[in-house]
């Protein structure tokens, strides 16, 4: 028998000042999130028990196997699931035998007691998937990049001017607990979330991609009078608790997804910190 996966555990507020940066890294990060065999493995957290994995399916069908930490016959009995294409080219999502082809930046919905989940590509298509539990079925949804109406912030003359996209959400794609997106930097714009916030109803996953290889983002984290930073490449992921900022500066203009899960859905429901407040 597998023996369970150890989910990945985050400190208190005051522990992360005597950290290093190795500790920060291995207690905060998930830097592979989607393994180059085209294989699919789950790393779990204590967030809200959010899960995210990765896959790039370059052959057969990949599928979405049952994880002993679930504690459950099947992988999505009691859980939901969200799902974004963040390559370049098309795949397949199979959901108990119906086909949803994803282009690049879709997202798809998958809700409580799907038994059957595959995924398929020709190694162009790359799936971030995140879930977290559920209490209620919603019916399995797919939103197309162009079907989604982004939000624009910012604006170039403070380098934070994006689109935000917004998937799962009170608005949107209907879940149980789950509230999934992306945002989209404009070229020339590098600060995310900034002035940042944090929001104690509700835990948050950051998964930042179409980074170039020799470049990076530093992802600021930590209480508001005590903030620390990791230095992010393509690809990978932050865990952010309810007591953390989260944002972050890069070399170039990027995208990430943010996913969460906890009490409340309203997406901007959040505790504003002024920048003037951080140290």
């Amino acid at each position: 028998m597998k023996k369970p996966f150890k989910p990945k555990t985050t400190p208190r507020a005051d522990d992360i000042t005597t950290m290093s940066g190795e500790e920060l890294r291995r207690t905060f990060m998930v830097e592979q999130v989607i393994p180059p065999d085209g294989k699919l493995s789950w790393t779990f957290t204590d967030l809200d028990r959010m899960a995210l994995a990765g896959v790039r399916p370059t052959g057969g069908a990949v599928k979405l196997e049952n994880d002993p930490e679930t504690g459950r016959g099947f992988f999505l009995e009691r859980r939901e699931l969200g799902i974004i294409n963040t390559g370049a080219g098309r795949g397949t999502v199979r959901v108990d035998g119906k086909a949803y082809e994803m282009s690049s930046l879709d997202c798809l919905y998958v809700g409580m007691g799907a038994k059957d989940v595959s995924f398929e590509g020709d190694g162009n298509a790359k799936f971030f998937l995140l879930s977290c539990p559920a209490h209620q079925t919603y019916p399995t949804t797919h939103v197309r990049k162009d079907q989604a109406k982004p939000v624009d912030l910012g604006s170039q003359a403070t380098a934070n001017k994006r689109k935000i996209f917004q998937y799962i959400q009170l608005n949107g794609i209907k879940s149980c607990q789950l509230v999934m997106g992306f945002t989209e930097l404009a070229e020339g714009s590098v600060w995310n979330t900034m002035p940042p916030h944090t929001h104690s109803r509700r835990t948050e996953i950051y998964y930042y991609f179409d980074i170039a290889p020799e470049n990076i983002v530093a992802h600021f984290m930590g209480a508001p009078e005590n903030t620390r930073h990791l230095f992010i490449q393509n690809e990978q992921a932050v865990l952010s608790p309810a007591w953390s900022i989260h944002c972050g500066c890069g070399t170039q203009a990027y995208k990430f997804i943010w996913a969460m899960a906890g009490e409340n859905q309203t997406f901007d429901d959040m505790d504003k910190v002024g920048p003037l407040e951080l140290r």
